[in-house]
């Protein structure tokens, strides 16, 4: 809907109308009239005329009359002139301080960690370029929309809350004031307007009647018109719309489409007009359709057509109200009294409540009016927001009732805006203060989910609705909102209402503790697995909530005591239930405990314990702030019940054990999620570790004997440790095994565990510091993976860079993968075993690192605990339970075990927990020793551990057994441990002494160490023995290994020779050479002079059946897998409309633009054709017999997976041999003084006469004459071709043969996009082109990336050209010969005029390389007898490429030399070498025979330049082409990178002078006519008068398009993509073609394109023309990037852009500021250049088989 933005051109209209409009206003400036009735009836009039077509309206047109009509007459009346010029002089009088952008879905935002009050402020992006934040630690995310900017909002910034657009000073006027002042008749205009506007608005939005308007709006008699109006809802896919349309209303798909899209967007359209009754049918229709497709049925309402008309109109005025609200502050002031103002007297809401109220029930596009309008006005104005917030709060009940009952998102819901309100500090105090907000939302969190309690008034989310609670949420958000930010000033007012609503808050907890309690299945398993989600979720939802209310608490002593005492009796009440039962009594070891009967393994037990939890974070934080000295005066010690406390949480862990001990196997797998979330990073704070504290608190509290009799008896293992029962079942002894393990871990947690703010003095830093070093002792980890592990605040921040770079060093990353952060060293002594958040797998792998670590530093494999930090007072008793006798009883009982070799009964994880425990309590005397006086210190471990045992069990103490401990066999690997804690026996035993008898003095003590070292010394001198032992153990298998391995290769020497043969012979004659003289004679590959081939026995291994064969002409043919593609990678313009179909495209010339070629390429792997046939027709066959499984690849177009690589291939290139040929120097000689260059052309010329004459068979000879001086006898000249020496040609084996024409044929169809025609005169042209593209390809690829001509290729692309080229030079054999010398007249017609046809191209429209090897590889040809099968010998060969080239590369110079005439010399140089005078008299040459249009002012100097330059990639390709054509070695120059060696060693390879132009002088006779007909021609005389562009050579290297090295440009400039065909702004999936830089619109129905009857999306379709089907997009708003070939294939691949741990960020998730990797562009560039993005996308398919449900051809 247009808004007043695009009013200019219609005010103007209006303007024009206004006489007629005169007597209107005329009566509306009238002070004594009612404004009201007039403007009712104004409306009444107009509306229901301008929106009269509802089914296919004229926007403009109803927009037109609605700015003539109504809106320039009142905007007139109040401003008091013309509204255009008052609205520029508000506009240019300044803005409001805030941005208030309202963000739409999609859109980025960023928020300051370092600034920011919390995560909900944003900036928009324009505010966030231009204000400080921009260089401080950012997050980017995509907005879900409907927020807005907080730019200019004091309260949402600790630092630069304004950006440099929005400072007082930053507006051109230069008022301090930063918005005008409206004057007071405006003012009093305003007062009469909008209380009028306003109830029309309300009135209509609310409006129930479908048939009747309200009386005042009624003038003009009832018609009989209706519309049948659809309304969106969430509940009803698109095509459940069009289908029921379509049934309903027998309308067109399109049709169909039209009115669902538009629903969508604006929430309901009218379907159909007419009467009533007409459209009362269509409704009842619409409805049984849409029944029968789903539950239940659309919403469809039959509204009058006045009714619909005033609707609309209220909208549209609406967002006129918007547009006014940003013009003036007064204007939004006014606005929103009149919206508060309540009548008087009256009970009914104020305007805006009525509104907020109906919220529900209005359609998409009333709310998003609605919103932004409350946005424009009430939140630009903070005291207008307070009284908002005050009647939001009023009615938020009931706002959230009906929110949870609707179906439309959050986004289009009124109670979003809480986040607006509620995280605005300032705010939040005073709706805690005055409205008792905390309270209204937890009561109201109780009263939306009544049909989740039992009877027990606990929740039970069993059967539950996910849509429902993910509404549920959004009013736990609101609670986690208002408790943001923590009140620094306490007033008594804000105590209470606090405690009040953390009262309420406890009533929730109450329904969670104990609920949805689970009893152990015994016998049979659980039949349906309970639904344990919603609970967990909640849970989830509740932590961080649960940790606000525990630090709000923190916050003041007084609310902290006294929110313990609530929370204390809250759990009291919960844990009294049942509590009748009679006691059992327990005795162990002299000690007795009473305590209820309970046993986990048969009683119902619930792991939700959110109140005990509660309680243990509230313990802490009274011991953390020393408020604990006060708890008596709060809660007695009699009613504080430590044990009933510490009961619940024990069962939770116990269960826990129990589950690990496979006793809850029969539950299902419910239990076995709940129990990994339980400890699971994004639970654990507010569940295992509040377990953990609420067990220290009852060791700190009880008798530490009590205490452990109570855990044995909850562990079910008092008889464990009391005689002992022999049993023989293997899985009883297990289940007590892991029970037992389970239980010592958890007094290693309770006693070792400090790191609590509360529970020792450690910081916040430490804990995490703590938490990291324990991950990186697993392995080195990326930041996100550290972050991942470690629990976020409430502000999802984890704190972990504030500590990082203390304990780690960040490693960067390579061009694949990502950072890593590595422990320092000097951390690792913080590691401690039984951490208590490591899972069971991470256990074992940190303790395998460590101990590997410790063993290549040659140190001893103990791993002692580090020394913990103090408990703080109220926990010091923890440690007395290491000390008690029930647990001197259970560890000598363990170890007593062990010794006595009673295997079943102990395992080495339970021993080393013992050693543990033994070490903790070392520890702890050892530090209080140091710390105190002997006398003081309490804690006797080293006496209760040294004291012999009372009974007959336990005669031993533990030194004795620990001493038996290290001779048994089985705990090898824990005697280092052992000896560690007997050092430690004697130190604590020293400390003692030291102490008790000081007067003995040192000598004691001294000798005492030195026996300590001596055993420290014989230990070590022990180790270095047994490592120098296996040294050598070592040594002597390696050398055995090597022996075997020599014996092998000598007995199979052949296989090797062969396999370096095969690989790299090049590189070994290469070496041979290395030491001729600077560029060898030998290495010529044209002319007389032509060096050998280098012939090599080819003996190659098929994949498939592993069997070897020699490459021989006449043996059955073997082929490497290869990948025929079309390809635009040396495009070099990219706008040129590409054929999309080549039914008659004619490929024999290539532009030398070369705007799409077909490359072939080949992963190297080699099989034998008859294998590879049986391995594609097995693959077909699989594929018939799984049609349900969808491929990868298109077997019907021939692809399939190269067995070994599983590249994606298409075809294979039979391996041709390389005919090795040998020339006679004699014979060659000779030869020389007869075949001129200008003989040559004679005896060519007719040899071609000769075959037209024979071929028209009396007809009119259609080629010319083409004569030398002494041309004679025409029969004779005929066959002089054949005398300069032919030999028989090479005869294929059938089977080459039939892979020749296979191979072809593929290159035929899939270069052309056309049916396979193996008849076709276009296939040899097909393969010449991609041959010559090919090499252009590889020659391209080296020089970017800098590499040598030769020597450098991989192996595939080696063995792939090589085989190329010579299939390319095979395959006219399976040609009829007369269409390859049809085919080289054609080729020949662009450089010898002479054989010039009709559809001959001019010399600048072609390109040059692709003649060449067309002609090259065709010319053989012109040897063809009737009677026999001849090819050229060996000398002739050689001429006819000498000649064929030298022509070709004066065409060639002729082409630079044109093109570079447009030049302008950029730097003057006096250069006056030979070759610029050799250019400086060709040029004369040139201006001579055009007349004049070729400038003779170019310096020579300047053409050489261009010609040296711009034939270098020509040279290079030729190079590659003849060196793979006839095996002759190149010089040693190619084999390295040097720019002035490489020209002349090509030259000299090419049989080329290096000063060019002497070509020319050399052949001066002979060309001199050629040029001048070249010269004639006339696009060359065109170019040349600058008419038209010819190519530029070189032509330029193309490479992916340039990206911002910052990320947040490229979302700039999404955030200003508009999509070209559609009118509405929603936000669109903006992509970049990578290829040219296009941006499109993605995945959107507006931009979808019909080719050849099929829907593309926009990238398919852009991708077609880009890059011949491939292309490469990056996604923008995910920051992914998008591979995609054909119209069915695709892949996402990382984008190239890292945040600052060297990490790629899809989808944004982490928001990091994110910069461009330059090496990662650059491999993307690679994989582009390399023609490998197909086989990209086929291995991502293979791998993550996940996208096939991706539809690529809509992307």
């Amino acid at each position: 809907m247009a808004d007043g933005a695009d009013r200019s051109p219609a005010a103007g209209a209006a303007g024009g109308r206004a006489p007629a409009q005169a007597p209107e206003r005329a009566t509306w400036c009238d002070e004594r009239f009612d404004f009201q009735a007039t403007f009712l009836q104004c409306l009444a009039k107009h509306v229901p005329n301008i929106y009269s077509a509802e089914m296919d309206p004229l926007v403009e047109k109803q927009e037109e009359m609605v700015q003539t009509a109504i809106l320039y007459p009142l905007e007139c009346y109040l401003f008091g002139e013309d509204p255009d010029v008052f609205l520029e002089k508000l506009q240019q009088s300044g803005t409001s301080q805030l941005c208030g952008k309202v963000f739409k879905g999609g859109e980025t935002t960023y928020s300051c960690r370092d600034c920011a009050v919390d995560p909900t402020c944003v900036l928009c992006i324009d505010c966030f370029q231009n204000s400080i934040h921009k260089n401080h630690r950012y997050k980017m995310h995509s907005s879900t929309g409907g927020g807005f900017c907080d730019c200019g909002d004091t309260e949402a910034w600790k630092a630069g809350p304004l950006c440099t657009k929005h400072e007082p000073g930053a507006s051109s006027s230069p008022k301090e004031n930063s918005e005008c002042q409206l004057n007071e008749e405006i003012m009093e205009h305003s007062r009469r307007v909008f209380p009028s506007v306003i109830k029309y608005i309300v009135d209509m939005l609310i409006w129930e009647e479908e048939k009747e308007l309200p009386v005042e709006l009624t003038i003009r008699e009832k018609v009989d018109s209706y519309y049948c109006v659809l309304f969106n809802d969430e509940h009803h896919s698109y095509d459940h719309v069009i289908y029921s349309l379509q049934r309903a209303l027998g309308c067109e798909l399109g049709e169909a489409q039209l009115h669902t899209t538009a629903i969508d967007k604006e929430g309901r359209r009218a379907v159909k007009a007419g009467h009533y009754a007409s459209c009362q049918e269509a409704k009842e229709e619409i409805k049984r359709h849409s029944e029968n497709v789903s539950q239940r049925p659309l919403h469809v309402e039959v509204l009058h057509a006045d009714v619909m008309a005033h609707q609309k109109f209220a909208l549209r005025l609406g967002s006129w109200l918007n547009k006014l609200m940003s013009y003036s502050s007064d204007f939004r002031q006014i606005f929103c009294q009149i919206c508060l103002k309540e009548e008087t007297g009256s009970e009914k809401p104020c305007f805006i409540s009525k509104l907020m109220l109906w919220d529900a029930r209005l359609h998409k596009g009333a709310r998003k009016v609605l919103h932004e309008l409350i946005f424009s006005s009430f939140f630009m104005e903070m005291e207008y927001k307070k009284l908002f917030a005050v009647e939001f709060v009023k009615y938020y009940k009931a706002l959230q009732k009906e929110y949870i009952s609707d179906d439309h998102d959050r986004v289009l819901s009124v109670t979003a805006l809480s986040v607006q309100m509620f995280t605005v500090p300032t705010l939040a105090r005073h709706l805690i203060e005055e409205q008792n907000v905390i309270t209204t939302i937890t009561e109201t969190l109780l009263e939306v989910l009544p049909e989740y309690l039992d009877k027990n008034d606990k929740f039970n989310f069993q059967g539950y609705s996910q849509d429902k609670l993910n509404r549920v949420y959004s009013v736990i958000y609101d609670l986690r909102y208002i408790l943001v930010s923590k009140p620094t000033v306490w007033t008594d007012r804000l105590r209470e209402r606090f405690l009040e609503g953390f009262v309420s808050f406890l009533r929730i907890l109450t329904c969670m503790q104990g609920m949805e309690e689970i009893k152990r299945q015994i016998g049979q398993h659980i039949e349906v697995d309970p639904d344990w989600e919603a609970a967990i979720a909640i849970q989830m939802q509740l932590k961080n909530i649960l940790l606000m209310f525990q630090e709000w608490c923190a916050c003041d002593e007084e609310l902290l005591l006294r929110s313990y005492r609530e929370c204390h009796k809250a759990v009291m009440r919960c844990s009294t239930n049942g509590r009748s039962r009679e006691k059992t009594v327990f005795h162990l070891c002299g000690h007795t405990l009473e305590s209820r009967p309970y046993r986990v393994s048969a009683d119902p037990v619930s792991i939700h314990l959110p109140l005990s939890r509660t309680l243990a974070g509230l313990h802490v934080r009274l011991s953390k702030t020393g408020a604990i000295s006060r708890l008596h005066e709060f809660v007695s010690p009699e009613e504080f019940q430590v044990e009933l406390l510490v009961e619940y949480p024990l069962r939770c862990l116990v269960l826990v054990a129990q589950v690990a001990a496979e006793m809850w196997r029969r539950n299902g797998l419910s239990l076995i999620s709940q129990v990994f979330y339980y400890q699971d990073v994004k639970c654990r704070e507010e569940m295992y570790d509040k377990d953990i504290i609420m067990l220290q608190i009852g060791a700190s509290l009880m008798d530490p004997n009590q205490f452990l009799l109570l855990i044995l008896q909850r562990y079910e293992l008092a008889d464990a440790f009391k005689k002992i029962k022999p049993t023989k079942d293997q899985d009883l002894i297990k289940q007590y095994n892991i029970l037992i393990e389970e239980m010592l871990q958890i007094l290693i947690y309770v006693v070792g565990e400090r790191y609590v703010p509360g529970i020792s003095n450690v910081t916040k830093e430490d804990v995490i510091m703590r938490e990291i070093i324990h991950l990186l002792c697993i392995e080195p980890m990326a930041h996100s993976a550290i972050n991942k592990s470690l629990p976020e605040n409430e502000n999802n921040e984890t704190g972990l860079e504030n500590v990082i770079d203390k304990v780690a060093t960040f490693k960067k990353p390579g061009v694949s993968g990502h950072g890593v952060y590595e422990l320092k060293d000097e951390c690792l002594k913080e590691f401690n075993m039984f951490f208590y958040h490591y899972t069971k797998t991470q256990h074992s792998k940190a303790e395998h690192t460590q101990k590997k670590r410790r063993k290549q530093e040659n140190r001893d494999e103990a791993l002692p605990p580090p020394p913990p930090p103090d408990f703080s007072p109220a926990f010091s008793n923890v440690v007395r339970i290491l000390n008690c006798d029930v647990m001197m009883h259970i560890l000598r009982t363990l170890l007593q075990r062990a010794v006595e070799l009673e295997t079943h009964l102990w395992t080495e994880a339970m021993i080393q927990m013992v050693l543990h425990l033994l070490s903790l309590g070392l520890l702890e005397e050892k530090q209080q020793l140091q710390k105190s006086p002997e006398e003081e210190v309490t804690f006797d471990f080293y006496h209760k551990a040294t004291r012999m045992g009372s009974s007959a069990l336990n005669a031993v103490n533990v030194l004795m057994l620990l001493e038996k401990l290290k001779r048994v066999p089985q705990l090898e690997a824990q005697k280092d441990t052992v000896n560690w804690i007997l050092q430690m026996f004697d130190m604590v035993k020293r400390l003692r002494e030291k102490s008790s008898l000081a007067t003995v003095g040192a000598t004691s003590g001294s000798e005492a160490t030195k026996g300590d070292e001596s055993t420290q010394d014989k230990e070590k001198a022990e180790r270095k023995r047994k490592a120098e032992a296996a040294r050598l153990h070592r040594q002597k298998i390696m050398a055995q290994m090597s022996a075997l391995q020599r014996n092998f290769i000598e007995t199979h020497k052949l296989l090797y020779e062969n396999t370096l043969e095969a690989q790299g012979k090049d590189d070994a004659t290469m070496e041979e050479e290395s030491t001729s003289s600077a560029i060898d004679s030998s290495r010529i590959a044209l002319g007389p002079k032509r060096g050998p081939s280098v012939a090599e026995k080819e003996v190659l291994t098929c994949i498939l059946c592993q069997e070897e064969q020699e490459v021989k002409l006449e043996s059955a043919a073997m082929v490497l897998s290869a990948c025929v593609q079309k390809s635009t990678a040396l495009t070099q313009n990219r706008s040129r409309i590409l054929e999309l179909s080549g039914d008659t495209l004619d490929p024999l010339f290539m532009h030398p633009d070369l705007p799409c070629g077909t490359h072939t390429g080949s992963c190297g792997h080699v099989m034998h054709a008859a294998c590879w046939q049986k391995y594609f027709e097995a693959m077909q066959l699989n594929f018939r017999q799984r049609l349900h499984v969808e491929q990868i690849f298109d077997l019907e177009n021939g692809e399939y997976l190269c067995p070994l690589c599983k590249s994606l291939c298409n075809t294979v290139i039979p391996i041709v041999p390389l005919q090795a040929q040998k020339i006679n120097s004699e014979d060659a000689e000779a030869v020389a003084q007869i075949l001129s260059l200008a003989r040559w052309l004679e005896i060519v010329t007719a040899r071609i006469s000769g075959y037209s004459v024979k071929n028209a068979k009396g007809e009119k000879q259609s080629l010319p004459p083409f004569t030398y001086k002494g041309a004679g006898n025409s029969a004779l000249e005929f066959h002089s071709i054949l005398s300069f020496g032919v030999q028989s040609s090479a005869k294929y084996s059938s089977s080459i043969k039939e892979m020749l024409v296979l191979f072809a044929t593929t290159i035929y169809r899939v270069g052309l996009k056309v049916a396979p025609n193996e008849a076709d005169s276009r296939i040899p042209m097909m393969t010449w082109s991609t041959c010559a593209f090919t090499i252009q390809c590889i020659e391209n690829l080296l020089e970017t990336e800098g590499k040598p001509l030769f020597g450098s290729l991989q192996n595939r692309q080696h063995s792939g050209l090589k085989a190329l080229v010579q299939f390319a030079a095979a395959q006219r054999t399976t040609s009829p010969q007369l269409l390859i010398q049809k085919h080289l007249i054609r080729l020949l017609g662009v450089l010898l005029p002479n054989f010039k046809g009709e559809d001959t191209p001019s010399l600048l429209e072609v390109d040059m390389f692709h003649i060449l090897v067309g002609a090259v590889l065709s010319f053989p040809s012109l040897y063809w007898e009737d009677a026999v099968d001849l090819q050229p010998s060996s000398v002739s060969s050689a001429y006819n490429h000498l000649y064929l080239f030298h022509l070709t590369t004066l065409a060639h110079i002729m082409q630079i030399v044109i093109s570079s005439a447009t030049e302008s010399p950029t730097a003057h140089s006096s250069d006056n070498s030979e070759e610029a005078q050799s250019a400086e008299s060709f040029c004369r040459e040139v201006c001579q025979y055009t007349s004049g249009c070729f400038s003779q002012d170019i310096p020579g100097w300047l053409v050489w330049d261009c010609v040296k330059k711009g034939i270098m990639p020509y040279l290079r390709c030729a190079a590659l082409f003849f060196h793979y054509l006839l095996g002759v070695s190149p010089p040693e120059e190619l084999l390295q990178v040097s720019e002035e060696g490489q020209f002349k060693a090509l030259c000299s390879y090419l049989s080329l002078p290096t000063n060019l132009f002497l070509l020319f002088h050399e052949y001066w006779d002979t060309v001199n006519p050629l040029l001048q007909r070249w010269c004639a021609d006339p696009v060359v005389l065109s170019c040349l008068k600058g008419k038209s562009i010819a190519i530029r050579y070189p032509r330029k290297r193309n490479h992916l398009i340039e990206l911002p090295e910052d990320y947040s440009c490229l979302l700039n400039q999404a955030s200003q993509f508009r999509c070209p065909r559609s009118s509405d702004d929603e936000q669109k999936h903006p992509v970049l073609c990578l290829f040219c830089g296009a941006m499109l619109c993605s995945q959107n129905t507006c931009c979808q394109e019909l080719v050849n009857g099929e829907e593309l999306g926009a990238c398919t379709s852009h991708a077609l023309q880009c890059g011949a089907g491939v292309c490469m997009f990056l996604k923008i708003r995910e920051c992914k990037v998008v591979l995609i070939e054909g119209k069915t294939r695709g892949c996402l691949y990382p984008a190239p852009y890292l945040d600052e741990y060297g990490e790629t960020d899809p989808g944004l998730k982490r928001g990091n500021p994110l910069h461009l990797c330059q090496e990662r562009y650059r491999k993307l560039h690679l994989l582009w250049q390399q023609h490998c993005i197909i086989e990209e996308i086929a291995r991502s398919q293979e791998t993550n088989q996940i996208f096939f449900g991706f539809n690529w051809q809509l992307l």
